[in-house]
């Protein structure tokens, strides 16, 4: 498993967005400029987790996007999950029932299993304000 850069764009988005600490919409231009994102990226990436939940969008003046909800309440691996799809380590634990052929035999398939859970638990206990406070606490940018 590998994290694309829209994954861990989406969470430069997602952590500039809660650092703003604004009840108001924030331009996606000011986001992509603060992350160095291209602006046509970040809508891209943006469509996406809107449809996820993640952020509302306005349009038109005083428009953008503000997180849907508080950032102690979304995870790193919700984030990532709207985004790159599954996270699963090997192909046959893609979908929900795996459908290899070899499954039944398979030695290593319990040892895939379990490391996409230990991955799928650890990414759904760290949040985005734990990122926020962590750049925060640091004094530094952080680095997705």
């Amino acid at each position: 498993m590998k994290i694309s850069t829209k994954g861990r764009y989406a969470l430069r988005i997602m952590v500039d967005l809660a650092q703003q600490q604004s009840s108001e919409y924030i331009p996606l231009r000011d986001v992509s400029e603060r992350q160095d994102i291209s602006e046509k990226y970040s809508e891209m990436i943006v469509g996406l987790l809107a449809k996820s939940g993640f952020v509302f969008s306005s349009r038109g003046k005083g428009g953008g996007y503000k997180l849907a909800r508080p950032a102690e309440k979304i995870t790193v691996g919700g984030v990532l999950k709207a985004v790159e799809g599954s996270l699963a380590p090997v192909s046959c634990l893609e979908m929900p029932e795996n459908i290899c052929p070899r499954a039944g035999g398979c030695v290593t398939l319990p040892m895939w299993r379990e490391l996409e859970r230990r991955i799928d638990e650890y990414l759904e206990s760290v949040t985005i304000a734990d990122l926020s406070n962590q750049s925060e606490t640091t004094g530094s940018d952080y680095c997705i």
